[in-house]
């Protein structure tokens, strides 16, 4: 219904490319995070550019092409891999390419695809998270320059990016009014990584906070017209939600599959514990939520595919996905017992890199609120 024949070989080509060259390292990689020449490899294979147009180096898919990229990396059973990648092919770039120029495209999407760029997006900073339109990072145009001063935090590849695509205002009071997409290289003065962040999960990519310090970004660095920010980064953070969830209730398949056959496997009181009622049922329940999940994305996919913007069921889709990812993650840990609570054992991972995913792109509260809405409520 979603997939063809010709997503079905692209899933198999990325399988062993992962099971190959990724899964190997895994271990090596929660411990000191990945690679920056995962990126290139990634794109001489064209899995960075699998619904961009081939005149930027793309593959020229739909978006389940993108879909079976989220998936894949999902069952690889790296998190934080998985998060940075679709920074770089779904979060980052789409504006870039949306809203971009030629030149733009040229300058900053096309080497994106190829991997010899690196790409994040910064949006939150300190004092703003949730409410993006408290975002305090100002860029004051003067000439054919904006001057940049303010601080992001919780920045995905903001370590090893070679530009950011920041989110800035015009001036602090506006409201949603005044808001700039610009691009930042590495390399500018003023930008400075003040420091990689620990954190629960995705050990293995690296999530650093920015300092912007009167540094000066050309006007041209500017993606979209001036002073729209705001309403093209909404149509960029319906993207994030729609990846999000695939990926979310993909990782829940992978977690539960994993579940199942350490049930069938495990004995406990002379028989496999899938035998019991209690194991029987819980494992029952997952497999329903994912089901039901799974739909509700693919179904929502289709939408956002066709070129309709589904706020509601993308709101609702990423929602239900992580809320059941977590749950998923928490019911494996359970049934395998101390075993899903250590390291060696691949729920223990799942858990804490699921849980991101009902705070990043939108927390549920900030979901539901825009479903609420949607609703006239």
């Amino acid at each position: 219904m979603y997939f063809t024949d010709a997503h079905e070989e692209l899933r198999m080509h990325i399988r062993r490319f992962l099971e190959k060259e990724v899964q190997p390292h895994l271990e090596e990689w929660e411990e000191k995070t990945f690679p920056d020449a995962i990126f290139e490899r990634l794109g001489e294979l064209g899995f960075l550019g699998l619904r961009y147009p081939a005149e930027y180096g793309g593959q020229g898919g739909d978006y389940f092409s993108a879909v079976v990229l989220s998936e894949e990396m999902a069952r690889a059973g790296s998190g934080g891999l998985g998060m940075a990648v679709a920074v770089q092919t779904e979060m980052a770039t789409p504006p870039v390419f949306k809203f971009g120029t030629e030149e733009q495209k040229r300058r900053w999407l096309a080497p994106a695809i190829q991997g010899k760029q690196i790409a994040s997006i910064a949006i939150t900073e300190p004092d703003a998270g949730s409410d993006v339109a408290g975002i305090s990072t100002v860029a004051r145009r003067l000439g054919d320059e904006f001057i940049v001063n303010g601080r992001k935090t919780f920045i995905t590849n903001g370590a090893r990016c070679h530009w950011a695509l920041v989110v800035t205002k015009s001036e602090r009071d506006r409201g949603h009014a005044g808001y700039n997409l610009l691009v930042i290289e590495k390399g500018t003065p003023g930008f400075e990584v003040t420091r990689t962040l620990k954190k629960l999960g995705m050990h293995s990519s690296d999530t650093a906070e920015l300092l912007f310090d009167d540094c000066h970004v050309p006007v041209t660095n500017l993606i979209g017209e001036e002073g729209e920010g705001f309403k093209n980064l909404m149509w960029e953070l319906q993207g994030e939600r729609m990846i999000t969830a695939a990926g979310a209730i993909a990782g829940a398949q992978r977690v539960f599959e994993y579940t199942m056959d350490y049930a069938r496997n495990r004995q406990a009181f002379g028989q496999p514990i899938a035998n019991f009622q209690v194991i029987k049922h819980r494992l029952v329940d997952m497999g329903t939520k994912i089901a039901s999940a799974q739909a509700f994305v693919y179904q929502t996919a289709k939408l956002w595919d066709q070129g309709e913007y589904p706020v509601r069921q993308i709101s609702q889709a990423k929602l239900m996905a992580t809320q059941v990812a977590c749950e998923v993650a928490d019911d494996a840990i359970q049934i395998l017992g101390g075993h899903g609570y250590m390291r060696e054992f691949p729920v223990e991972r799942a858990w804490r890199d699921a849980r991101l995913a009902r705070i990043g792109a939108g927390t549920d509260e900030i979901l539901k609120e825009i479903i609420a809405k949607s609703y006239g409520l």
